[in-house]
């Protein structure tokens, strides 16, 4: 009898787990992400940030894509060829590569989509970074109005050539960005400017879009017409603009969110005691930095003005008491660690707290600015509590040299127009690494690299270096070259570093596949939730 009770127990217990493994196999895998600002734009040729290129890494696939741990792996091209003087690659496309809409992606999709990346018609703020490929800067400037003559060709439909200005060793880097993805033309040229909206949008990525609800979520949906879909364990990604970071993290505690976008950071000490488990806190290849408008002119015309400003930030104090996420006090621009470059730093980076200020008072007295007459100028940020801590404390550390600062805050669409038109005195900005090579720090700050040059850079030695840094085969040489730029730039002082940053994440203990790495990249392609 005990036997048979037992037997049905085992019997029951069988039906009610499989009834449960039913249950589990058909029930959606729902990832939510956190994911900062509103997305401006999910076109990959023209979007700027870091929540739009999340989105876009999940529903695009360029040539060469991003692998779990943020390294190069090859994506829609299974291999390519490098001619010996490195300035020609051929890349040979995967037979079985699809857009979401069941049409292949051939060579000619690839050629179409960098011809409109550099198309001056698309106006790109990213075209430039495209500038190794051949009469790709003459294109984008309009001197070349034959899109047929950039260095992309398909000799045929499983082919892309790519021929370069000179050997560029960071190419693979570069083509994982999003101004390298692909987008279908007969969607583009169906829609117009509504070709990303849901409905509307072929994708040939993992991921393809589902809902947009503008200031609400983003939604994505298994791509069943990706090559890799097999392996592609998640069902849908959800993700939410949350621009109140401490919004977001509430959010995160009451189960509402499976990652976090941030942490703010007075918070940091207490999730480190309370949810250490959960607190995923490592290096960033990214600096956060004040751009000065060099168009204007009290501080464009003054470089002591400009000098005296970065002098009067205390950047130990900032990540001891405000970030405390351990960020690195910034005297340089491209962050530390890339491999083969000498990091370059302000000229005064080695003097005492007191000196600093000493000559920073000085040089605003002579420049006819001090507490009696105080230099009226504003400061322009984007809505996070954490950037509006950091513009109170240094306005505080700016008043006693004799600097008047008004905060200017707003939300990330109008910030972002704002700063684009150069309607600033002083703007927080940031910028994060595309791939671990000095060039995408630097070639922003090129005078002719459009928008992305926030503060209208334009220094003919700077512009010199990096065309000769473009033209140098050496890997040694040209990182040589490199360096000597961004002395030169610091020395100018069009920007004020201020830290390089780490990633913070809350992250559910249920998440699979996340795998830290300084370009902080996590495709949801290689991610999945526990059950």
């Amino acid at each position: 009898m005990m036997h048979r009770r037992t037997t049905l127990k085992l019997a029951a217990f069988a039906i009610a787990a499989l009834l449960a493994g039913t249950a589990a196999a058909n029930a959606e895998s729902v990832l939510r992400r956190g994911n900062g600002a509103e997305p401006e734009t999910i076109d990959p040729h023209k979007s700027t940030g870091v929540p739009e290129n999340a989105i876009e890494n999940d529903l695009f696939e360029g040539l060469v894509a991003w692998g779990p741990d943020g390294k190069e792996v090859p994506g829609v091209a299974k291999s390519w060829d490098i001619s010996d003087d490195g300035t020609v690659y051929t890349f040979h496309l995967r037979d079985d590569a699809k857009w979401s809409n069941g049409d292949a992606v051939t060579a000619a999709d690839f050629v179409y989509s960098f011809q409109r990346a550099v198309d001056p018609k698309t106006a790109s703020d990213y075209a430039p970074i495209l500038s190794p490929i051949k009469n790709a800067d003459a294109i984008i400037a309009g001197k070349i109005t034959d899109l047929s003559q950039l260095g992309v060709t398909a000799p045929d439909a499983h082919t892309v050539v790519i021929s370069l200005n000179a050997s560029t060793p960071y190419l693979l880097g570069l083509l994982t960005h999003n101004i390298a993805m692909p987008v279908h033309k007969a969607t583009v040229e169906k829609f117009g400017d509504q070709w990303t909206r849901p409905g509307n949008m072929v994708s040939n990525g993992p991921f393809m879009l589902a809902d947009w609800v503008p200031q609400s979520q983003l939604t994505i949906v298994k791509n069943p017409n990706f090559h890799d879909a097999a392996s592609v364990k998640l069902d849908k990604i959800i993700y939410y603009p949350t621009e109140d970071i401490a919004e977001e993290l509430k959010r995160y505690r009451a189960g509402e969110l499976d990652i976090t976008y941030d942490v703010p950071s007075d918070q940091v000490k207490w999730v480190e005691a309370n949810m250490k488990d959960e607190f995923h806190n490592t290096p960033y290849f990214g600096t956060y930095y004040y751009v000065i408008n060099l168009t204007r002119d009290t501080l464009g015309k003054a470089q002591q003005i400009r000098k005296a400003l970065a002098l009067g930030i205390d950047r130990e104090i900032l990540v001891d008491k405000i970030t405390q996420a351990g960020e690195l006090p910034a005297y340089s621009w491209v962050p530390p660690d890339v491999p083969g470059y000498q990091q370059q730093f302000l000229d005064f980076k080695n003097e005492s707290k007191a000196q600093r200020l000493e000559e920073a008072k000085k040089l605003l007295a002579d420049a006819g600015y001090g507490p009696d007459k105080p230099l009226k100028i504003q400061l322009l940020y984007n809505t996070s509590e954490n950037h509006k801590k950091i513009a109170v404390a240094i306005a505080a550390m700016w008043k006693p040299l004799g600097v008047q600062l008004e905060l200017v805050n707003q939300e990330w669409k109008v910030y972002l127009e704002t700063r684009d038109k150069k309607d600033f005195d002083i703007a927080r900005a940031a910028w994060i690494g595309d791939y671990p090579d000095p060039i995408n720090f630097l070639d922003m700050f090129k005078s002719d690299a459009g928008a992305r040059n926030d503060a209208g850079y334009n220094n003919p030695k700077f512009d010199e270096l990096l065309t000769t840094a473009g033209a140098t085969v050496d890997p040694k040489k040209r990182l040589a070259i490199l360096a000597q730029a961004e002395k030169v730039f610091l020395d100018d002082y069009a920007m004020i570093p201020i830290y390089h940053y780490t990633t913070k994440h809350m992250l559910k203990p249920n998440l699979v596949g996340w795998e830290a790495n300084v370009l902080d990249i996590h495709p949801g392609r290689y991610l999945s939730l526990k059950s």
